[in-house]
């Protein structure tokens, strides 16, 4: 995608409750030790991919091979904002663990290679196979910055770069570029492409403005226009980025749909950067939605893949094995409202945990639930578990001990919920804090991040509470939250709704607390310590 011009810690087993004070928190609490804590130490995350240095932003190429994750992403490597745009590349056995290797595809003079997709080309479609390795075939967007400073409609093409060593190193297809020539849209962009099984045809969408566009091809170079989908669908705050474009099976049967994710910027759920996504079908052509999909898109104007501030420009991998059979993604964990002013300076930019997605039903309605990949499970190290804890007024749940908040699985489940609110708050000792919970209410999710540290370096960083709304009174509740430094992803009710948000507070969170003026009563409270070296 492109930027826009409009643009050691511990905390205890949890193994009592006991009703604490309520104090005022200072959201510009400064750190209260002498002790030179660095950049790198306080900030850096545990086990969310981020490059050693410089600016990162969307995921792009990704495709698994030969027992290896690949993940790209949009990087300029001499500046720790946007500049020209190369690929960065890491892989990774599992998802969780990420080696950083050299950039894999560069710009040439102010033609820079923006966000795009690869895939493994197994059958020789490109015949650009060369040795016996099965050539990678990426498809990305060239932006001409020249044409933009000339003020020029035609800024963007489709160019094909491969690979004959498993996307360790590319060639760019200089004897055919562009595979697809600008048809006098300004923003034309991030092509995804997928196998299409069922009419045997490789499909490439990319956004083109304020709609998807779909394309065929047998060969990968030489793609044909199928259809447009999306103008006056959905949210349209901003210009459509970054879309993903598959078929799934829905859970528990054999049915199949189609699923389109698409990002924005602006107009995401709670300001800023967000994606959406719709589920229909396709004939080979054209996607149309699911009547009662769009009925649903047409009440509430969008459905969210995530209603937190930070998880942007997320796509899925290709190539992965059919005996492992997830549909696994992962996004950038930022927001364009304020990603260049984050206060890190030797990097900025990071992933959310690699997820899988799941196509479920429920009655005649179709939905995504996301969750995190099953491999984060392998690194867990110790666990503090207690089966059921009540109460009301505020309850501690963790306070410093013997795990740490910044790398740490929480789970629980909440029965008996009231027509009140319950929130949780990660703190620290100098009175600062992230807030999360559920209004029951007034039915929705929250996180508040308002008090949580460093927030002065942009006005919409914390100016609005972030919320997901629920459908009416939840009588029970469950919530898995994943803990990394800076970062805290929520899954509620078996990844039903996810939010994801990124905060900068001066010291660490140690504790976690609940309350609620309802008697409160948390089942299963599991409390998950990480270790990711």
């Amino acid at each position: 995608m492109k930027l826009k011009k409009h643009l050691s810690l511990t905390f205890c087993s949890v193994l009592f409750v006991s009703i604490v004070g309520c104090k005022p928190y200072s959201a510009t609490a400064q750190m209260a030790s002498t002790t030179t804590v660095t950049e790198e130490q306080m900030y850096r995350p545990n086990f969310h991919f981020t490059p050693q240095k410089s600016w990162m932003n969307d995921p792009n190429g990704m495709f698994f091979a030969n027992g290896i994750y690949h993940l790209f992403y949009q990087y300029y490597p001499d500046g720790n904002v946007w500049g020209p745009m190369h690929w960065g590349h890491a892989i990774s056995k599992d998802m969780i663990k990420w080696e950083e290797k050299p950039i894999a595809i560069y710009p040439d003079k102010d033609k820079y290679i923006f966000s795009g997709s690869a895939v493994v080309d197994s059958n020789n479609t490109s015949g650009l196979k060369k040795g016996a390795i099965d050539p990678i075939i990426a498809i990305y967007t060239l932006h001409d910055m020249t044409k933009e400073k000339e003020g020029k409609l035609d800024i963007e093409q489709q160019d094909l770069a491969y690979s004959n060593d498993n996307g360790f190193t590319w060639e760019k297809f200089e004897a055919g570029n562009p595979v697809i020539k600008n048809p006098g849209i300004r923003d034309f962009r991030d092509p995804k492409v997928t196998w299409d099984d069922t009419h045997k045809q490789w499909i490439m969408v990319l956004a083109a403005q304020d709609k998807a566009q779909f394309y065929k091809s047998k060969n990968l170079k030489n793609w044909e226009y199928l259809s447009d989908f999306g103008k006056n669908i959905g949210a349209h705050g901003g210009v459509w980025e970054c879309p993903d474009f598959f078929q799934m099976k829905v859970e528990g049967s054999n049915e199949t749909k189609w699923v389109l994710i698409q990002s924005l910027n602006p107009g995401g759920a709670n300001g800023g950067s967000g994606t959406q996504y719709f589920i229909g079908d396709f004939d080979g052509t054209t996607f149309t939605l699911d009547t009662n999909f769009s009925q649903r898109v047409a009440e509430k104007k969008a459905i969210w893949l995530d209603y937190g501030k930070d998880n942007y420009a997320g796509v899925t991998w290709s190539n992965i094995p059919k005996a492992d059979g997830r549909k696994l993604f992962i996004g950038w964990m930022s927001n364009w409202d304020y990603g260049q002013q984050v206060p890190t300076l030797g990097w900025r930019g990071s992933n959310t945990i690699a997820r899988e997605i799941k196509l479920v039903k429920n009655g005649d309605n179709y939905s995504l639930k996301s969750n995190p990949v099953r491999e984060i499970n392998n690194y867990i190290t110790k666990t503090s578990k207690v089966k059921l804890l009540k109460g009301s007024g505020t309850l501690s749940l963790v306070s410093e001990g013997k795990i740490d908040l910044a790398k740490a699985i929480v789970n629980f489940k909440m029965t008996n919920l009231k027509q009140d609110s319950y929130t949780f708050t990660l703190s620290n000792n100098i009175g600062e804090s992230l807030s999360f919970g559920i209004n029951n209410t007034d039915g929705y999710l929250f996180v508040d991040r308002s008090k949580s540290g460093k927030i002065d370096f942009s006005e919409k960083f914390a100016a609005t509470m972030t919320k997901a709304i629920l459908d009416g009174n939840q009588k029970e509740a469950s919530f898995k939250i994943i803990l990394d430094k800076t970062s805290i992803e929520i899954f509620y009710n078996d990844g039903e709704k996810v939010i994801t948000e990124i905060f900068f507070p001066n010291q660490p969170f140690t504790a976690l607390s609940v309350s609620s003026n309802s008697e409160m009563e948390l089942t299963n409270l599991e409390i998950n310590q990480l270790n990711i070296n």
